[in-house]
């Protein structure tokens, strides 16, 4: 991987002494780590920063642990990574009308996977997500606009269809969500697949057109989609990604180590700069509800780069209304195994005075 490109890259430094934790956030904390422990011993992580090996003293620790803090400081140091500047952003789990079955008032397709959508050129062996055409090339595959106006209609793809466009817009950009079923019943669904096109904001151009002023929110978006209709419907064809689902049976929803990620414990990061499954502190950031000690248990196709997280929230009005607005500033640590820091200590830039 080209320097600059994980961790490793963009430098990393000892950090301090972890500081002191509330008993509740350390004992979240704890029981998310615990549950990403089976998935952090058996994948490749591609940070450099640790190996699978790194994680079974702490994993096996945390399996008995009763002192949520103590476990913390006994068994993690604190590393910086690339100068230690955080932004981060917050997500939930949407709550939307939905119906297992198409209905004059709920006829929006959620489709789940298709099975043309590959990972790689089946020639090649090229990764990139796309399909092989009728001429047998292997092309990207359909984007949003193509997929609203059809084209994998008659499929038999459909899992579910949501009551309004939007809704599934958002729940799209959140990557799972539930549906409020007419018998008040609940199907939950998450993430099954992309469409490998490019994921664009909409907050953006909404800011760079002049049509929303800072500071712009996801409630802010959603009124102003809501508002224009047409042109709205026009402006989130601009993101051209398409999100695949599936419906979830059990503990949800799934971050990206195919484990339940855990409401105020749980962020997205970039594993490239951050191991999945490691503990992150979060701190002196301008929306405090950002800091505290979370888990990197999940991705997300906007979370590129060092110390850029997306905290997880939960389902519901509060965690709507925390998620749309946070957008903060600080600094973060990562809080690696000791057989991990001691192995990269000969790597290590020099710790700021």
């Amino acid at each position: 991987m080209p320097a600059g490109d994980n961790a490793l890259g963009v430098g990393v430094r000892p950090g301090p002494a972890l500081p002191a934790i509330p008993a509740v956030e350390a004992r979240r904390a704890l029981e998310a780590f615990r549950i990403s422990c089976p998935s952090v011993m058996s994948r490749a992580d591609t940070s450099g920063l640790t190996q699978s090996e790194d994680w079974r003293a702490a994993c096996a620790s945390a399996a008995s642990a009763g002192d949520a803090e103590g476990f913390f400081r006994r068994e993690f140091a604190l590393v910086e990574v690339g100068g230690g500047a955080a932004f981060a952003t917050g997500y939930y789990e949407p709550e939307i009308r939905g119906c297992r079955t198409r209905r004059p008032d709920c006829a929006v397709p959620i489709y789940a996977k298709p099975a043309d959508l590959l990972d790689a050129n089946p020639r090649t062996g090229a990764r990139g997500r796309g399909r092989v055409d009728e001429r047998g090339d292997y092309v990207l595959y359909y984007e949003r606009s193509q997929i609203e106006d059809g084209v994998l209609a008659g499929r038999g793809l459909e899992i579910a269809w949501a009551a309004d466009p939007i809704d599934l817009f958002f729940l799209q950009i959140q990557g799972s969500g539930r549906l409020l079923l007419p018998d008040g019943g609940v199907m939950r669904i998450g993430y099954a697949g992309q469409n490998g096109r490019e994921y664009v904001a909409i907050g953006r151009p909404l800011r760079e057109r002049g049509l929303l002023q800072p500071p712009i929110t996801m409630q802010g978006i959603r009124q102003w989609l809501v508002a224009n209709p047409e042109a709205g419907r026009a402006l989130m064809r601009e993101n051209r990604s398409y999100v695949f689902f599936q419906e979830l049976t059990g503990a949800g929803p799934l971050g990206a180590l195919g484990r339940p990620v855990t409401p105020r414990a749980s962020v997205a990061a970039d594993p490239n700069f951050v191991p999945l499954g490691a503990p992150v502190l979060i701190q002196q950031m301008d929306n405090n509800l950002a800091n505290g000690l979370w888990v990197a248990q999940d991705t997300g196709g906007a979370i590129r780069g060092a110390n850029r997280f997306d905290t997880f929230w939960g389902a519901g009005a509060d965690a709507a209304s925390i998620s749309g607005a946070m957008q903060a500033r600080g600094r973060a640590w990562l809080l690696l195994p000791r057989a991990a820091v001691e192995r990269l200590r000969s790597r290590l830039a020099p710790a700021q005075p």
